[in-house]
């Protein structure tokens, strides 16, 4: 079986940081399967795209999370990403201060 997943790893990232605002990037991307390199690089693409804001609280980051923008495929623009959040956290909203 060829492995593949539905969800690529820039979901996967957002939804680790949904879940824990103030999770370390090593341990999203033990969570994800992917290097800490790539995880960096993914929370760049999401910040640079507007889809979360990092800030410095001591001495780790703090990520909020902007579930009101939309997906950015044609198919699915018609849905925010807060959609895809909800569904995948059990219908409950983004964590405190990720939203």
């Amino acid at each position: 079986m060829a492995d593949w997943t539905f969800l690529t790893n820039h979901a996967h990232v957002l939804l680790c940081l949904a879940r824990d605002p103030y999770i370390r990037l090593r341990d999203v991307a033990e969570a994800v399967g992917i290097t800490e390199r790539a995880t960096q690089r993914i929370v760049a693409d999401l910040a640079e795209a507007g889809y979360l804001e990092r800030t410095r609280e001591g001495r780790r980051n703090h990520y909020r999370l902007h579930p009101e923008l939309p997906l950015r495929h044609p198919l699915e623009r018609d849905h925010a990403v807060g959609d895809i959040l909800r569904v995948l956290d059990n219908g409950s909203p983004p964590t405190q201060g990720a939203a």
